[in-house]
């Protein structure tokens, strides 16, 4: 156990990206970190692949191990609360950006990071969820605080292809919500169906005509990890008292819209963060999650990759092409 494998992400001095998996010592892992976990399965992310692509500021030394989420078992323990053979899912905090991550057999990390794998999960469904599902449930936590109920009327989700989007299909329509899911690529349009999508609608579709500061009132809530236009549109869509939990910005960062959603019909903007979420409620959203996740559509929306597949599949990710939830096995 003093040498394991790590995909190591290099920039050069014309700051050309390379990426290269490589045998690092143990030792050589962050040193002020109180937990080593052997890693099992990480994951790939929107943000992955902004690393992997030394995209977005993320990284800010090279060289670097990328990987914002992982899941493992505990080897050494300097803290109290995590003994040798617990089981551990990380998600968040900034690791994988400016922390060593998840893309190597083994991580050096705070135990204030990590969170207990609740029952009813193991290694490799925790990184089916990862940090798109916990933000997934995160979201319909939110929207279960303001009020929002199955019997308000349906539900949308926004970039439902994605994997927020598919997690948060999978996770409201089992609560019995009516799901319209959209998506800007016919060819997911069964699989979301799969998922308990009620309605598909093309984003395009949606889109449709000119924008108004209020247009007919359609949607209980929302799930949007679009942002810009489509969220301005969708907030013009929510019927009164509804609320809207935006999580990402893959349309952009700039929300073109009005005041008059929120103060003619009191429409909530619940804004989701997975990255510095509390224990609490990182433990609260994780067994949730365990219970009220359906298992089929979890292995439905779920790709099993190797640590060489990892930079096609960031690439992939960050242009649209990935479907549900891709899953990295560190012994692949």
């Amino acid at each position: 156990m003093s040498e394991c494998k790590a995909l190591m992400v290099n920039r050069g001095e014309d700051k050309s990206i390379s990426h290269q998996i490589e045998t690092i010592k143990i030792d050589d892992l962050p040193a002020d970190g109180d937990v080593l976990v052997a890693v099992e399965y990480s994951t790939v992310n929107y943000k992955d692949g902004l690393c992997l692509g030394g995209k977005g500021g993320l990284v800010r030394t090279y060289p670097h191990i990328p990987g914002i989420d992982f899941a493992g078992e505990v080897v050494e323990s300097k803290d109290p609360r995590y003994a040798p053979g617990d089981k551990v899912v990380l998600t968040g905090w900034r690791v994988g950006e400016i922390w060593w991550g998840g893309y190597a057999q083994y991580a050096r990390i705070k135990a204030d990071w990590l969170v207990p794998l609740p029952d009813g999960l193991n290694c490799q469904q925790a990184m089916a969820i990862g940090t798109a599902g916990i933000t997934a449930m995160l979201s319909v936590l939110a929207l279960e605080r303001h009020g929002v109920a199955v019997e308000d009327g349906p539900i949308l989700v926004t970039g439902a292809g994605g994997g927020v989007g598919s997690v948060a299909t999978a996770l409201l329509a089992a609560a019995g919500f009516e799901v319209a899911a959209v998506t800007g690529r016919p060819d997911v349009a069964a699989y979301l169906q799969t998922l308990g999508a009620a309605t598909v609608i093309d984003r395009n579709r949606l889109m449709d005509g000119d924008s108004k500061p209020l247009m007919s009132e359609q949607w209980a809530g929302c799930i949007d990890s679009v942002g810009s236009q489509m969220l301005a549109r969708v907030l013009s869509q929510m019927k009164y008292n509804a609320a809207v939990a935006a999580v990402g910005l893959a349309g952009g960062a700039d929300l073109p819209t009005t005041v008059i959603p929120f103060i003619i019909r009191g429409v909530a903007l619940l804004g989701i963060d997975s990255v510095m979420c509390p224990f609490d409620r990182r433990v609260e959203a994780w067994n949730r999650l365990a219970t009220d996740l359906p298992k089929p559509a979890l292995d439905a929306a779920t790709s099993v990759i190797g640590l060489s597949d990892v930079p096609a599949a960031g690439a992939d990710i960050l242009a649209g092409r990935v479907r549900g939830r891709l899953v990295v096995d560190l012994n692949r």
